[in-house]
């Protein structure tokens, strides 16, 4: 016979969530609750299955972990899961390796009780977001951070892009840069697009700067220190005398792109990072970057997570953060007034 949650609940005078965490042997569940969901099952004439899922396991999902940010990330959510008395289990996607999809079929398979996705496929607004309704579909809790999409049911957490970008423009345009470059990942993310658009907001208030001239000073790549090197070499080719990047990988890549013209950092051309990563004060010099909130965003991950898998679901919303601009050695005086020639003399 086929179980039928929503004949369960009713008959149990709970919610189907609560139905399925208690055939799922998921913590948290009131002694009465569960007693109330085994009577049911019993006057219904429905067998009690086999625990299908390990409550004590929770999926990580992030993508490579070169970007130190991410196993920063990982680390926080671990810890506070492991206090909870959860396991965590990493799963990280590599450059021809598994896939989002692959790796969610291994940890649902493996009986995770939930799953955490960091940048993931929910970020790439030319994804299908089907793949998310199906995971509600199977009854897996899943929170999604960093990357908004109003088509997916579940709580979001991301740090404030837009504003990250206006407080790194005011910063800049205060030393005296006119010409402020941006150099960032692919269009299609939405912390891509939501960066770029406090980048225009910035550059009208501080400089005046309408929106098509700001954008030519906009350069697309890699989120790596190879993408942030090619993207910087351009920006410093159009006259630029600062440049801010999408994230400290990146921002490397400036430093060196500038380097590689003879030009010095912060002397002739200053560099703003993004995510505040583990030892990116102790670069040479030490980065200006805006701070991702990381232990306040793990941490209010982690409790959402918690309150889906509790059949107590938070609010289907984005939880946004307010960064924090960090200023260190990369970020000096800029010319005002004027452009520094791209060749540094």
């Amino acid at each position: 016979m086929t179980m039928r949650l929503a004949e369960i609940a009713a008959r149990a005078g709970v919610s189907k969530a609560t139905v399925s965490r208690v055939l799922n042997g998921a913590r948290g569940v009131a002694t009465d609750t569960r007693d109330s969901v085994l009577a049911a099952l019993d006057a219904l004439g429905y067998e009690f299955p086999p625990r299908q899922r390990r409550a004590e396991l929770v999926g990580l999902i992030t993508p490579e972990l070169d970007n130190p940010v991410f196993p920063a990330l990982a680390e926080v959510m671990g810890q506070a899961l492991t206090r909870q008395g959860y396991t965590p289990v990493l799963a990280t996607q590599t450059p021809g390796g598994s896939t989002e999809d692959e790796l969610t079929e291994m940890l649902v398979s493996r009986g995770v009780s939930g799953i955490v996705f960091v940048s993931g496929l929910h970020a790439d607004t030319t994804a299908d977001t089907g793949r998310y309704a199906r995971l509600h579909e199977q009854h897996v809790p899943f929170v999604l951070v960093n990357g908004f999409s109003p088509a997916i049911e579940a709580p979001f957490v991301s740090p404030d892009d837009r504003a990250a970008m206006r407080l790194a423009v005011a910063h800049l345009a205060e030393l005296g840069h006119e010409r402020i470059g941006l150099a960032l990942g692919p269009e299609r993310f939405v912390p891509v697009q939501r960066k770029l658009e406090g980048f225009r907001m910035g550059m009208r208030e501080h400089l005046g700067l309408p929106a098509e001239e700001s954008q030519e000073l906009v350069e697309h790549s890699l989120f790596s220190l190879e993408g942030g090197q090619a993207a910087a070499s351009a920006l410093i080719g159009k006259g630029c005398t600062a440049v801010m990047c999408a994230s400290d990988m990146m921002a490397l890549g400036a430093v060196r792109a500038a380097r590689q013209r003879g030009l010095t950092v912060p002397g002739d051309i200053s560099v703003v990072g993004f995510d505040d990563s583990p030892l990116i004060a102790f670069t040479d010099p030490p980065l200006t970057t805006i701070r991702q909130p990381v232990k306040a965003m793990g941490q209010v991950a982690v409790n959402a997570l918690l309150e889906e898998m509790g059949g107590t679901p938070p609010p289907r919303t984005e939880f946004v953060f307010m960064p924090e601009l960090v200023v260190r050695g990369s970020t000096a005086a800029g010319p005002r007034g004027g452009q520094r020639p791209a060749d540094g003399r």
